[in-house]
């Protein structure tokens, strides 16, 4: 038996390419020929240094042509804490006007050189997802409704947070507060359906949980303004479905309502089409309002009345975070924010 042996060349594997070295400040310093002590003003928009415009561009093109990106870490550590600013992704659906409130503060923030970070903390709440939250180590928090007491603020502050803002109805101990009274919203709605000769007002709570924190102070400020009136006010209970919608209009002349406050804007729309689609004549046998001034509500047939809610500036929320964390031993500041007003259309 014959063996034959053959020789197999291999072709040897393409060398892989080094990696590549991760660019430097000192990198962008040396191709900007200035100090890195400049590439580090310019990069992190410190304004107490001031810097010529050319030398400023001639950094930033440098930084771009290198990909150059400042390390946090490494700028945390030098400042002492981070820049970042922590907000709790809302467990509770959101509208169009809370959406354009949060852009705007991100953007203010930004520009303030702050890095905004939204956490999810679905099933925590309160002080147990304040503690989850200190893990990050942010600079300042900014948390919306209600559930954070004083301990979450004293966890939050004894991790390093140097501002700590609630926007909700009550101010807590030991944070900034921007308070933000949604029974005003209810009241304005009130008073306009009372002047609009309406006497069978039903308000209608919506059943999605979470949003209590608005609804029930908003059925709260209808009855207040019509307190000591011939007034009555009926709570409606509603779902953001169709289904809900058709059920309550199916049964609306025998609750005998000649006007609904309908929470906001959305719930107003669904309502106000179901009782279109049993017959119920909008205005004439029942006047709509909702609230937040939707864009949407002005293309219906009729036009839809609304409150029109003003939220705080996220430039002026910005500003707040920046003076607390510059000066984190200043007294918690506390200012109501909420403004409401009516704006009258066809459907009342």
């Amino acid at each position: 038996m014959r063996y034959v042996m053959v020789q197999i060349s291999k072709t040897p594997e393409p060398a892989l390419p080094a990696p590549r070295s991760v660019p430097t400040s000192a990198d962008v310093a040396r191709l900007a020929g200035v100090s890195r002590a400049t590439v580090s003003y310019v990069l992190n928009n410190t304004s107490a240094v001031r810097i010529s415009e050319p030398t400023r561009r001639r950094v930033q093109e440098a930084a771009k042509e290198l990909g150059y990106v400042p390390h946090a870490a490494a700028r945390s550590l030098r400042a002492g804490h981070s820049r970042m600013v922590l907000m709790p992704a809302p467990t509770i659906p959101v509208g169009p006007l809370y959406s354009q409130f949060i852009n705007e503060l991100q953007w203010a923030l930004g520009r303030l050189d702050y890095t905004v970070v939204q956490y999810g903390t679905v099933g925590l709440h309160g002080d147990e997802a304040a503690r989850a939250w200190a893990e990050l180590r942010p600079v300042a928090v900014l948390v919306p409704g209600a559930g954070l007491g004083p301990q979450g603020v004293a966890v939050l502050k004894g991790s390093g947070a140097r501002a700590v803002v609630t926007l909700g109805p009550e101010a807590v101990e030991g944070a900034h507060a921007l308070l933000m009274d949604h029974a005003t919203v209810g009241h304005c709605a009130g008073g306009h359906l009372f002047d609009r000769g309406r006497r069978r007002v039903g308000v209608v709570v919506p059943e999605e949980g979470g949003l209590e924190v608005f609804s029930q102070p908003r059925l709260e400020g209808v009855r207040r303004a019509l307190d000591g009136t011939d007034a009555t006010v009926t709570e409606l209970s509603l779902a953001y479905e169709e289904e809900s919608a058709a059920r309550l209009a199916a049964r609306w002349r025998e609750l005998g309502l000649d006007a609904v406050f309908a929470y906001n804007d959305e719930y107003a729309m669904l309502l106000m089409r179901a009782l279109q689609d049993v017959g119920v004549r909008v205005p004439e046998e029942t006047a709509v309002i909702g609230a937040d001034d939707l864009m949407l509500g002005r293309l219906l047939r009729p036009r839809l009345s609304t409150v029109h809610i003003e939220l705080p500036s996220g430039r002026d929320l910005a500003e707040l975070v920046d003076r607390a964390v510059r000066n984190p031993a200043a007294a918690p500041e506390t200012h109501k924010v909420l403004g409401a007003t009516v704006v009258h259309r066809d459907s009342s």
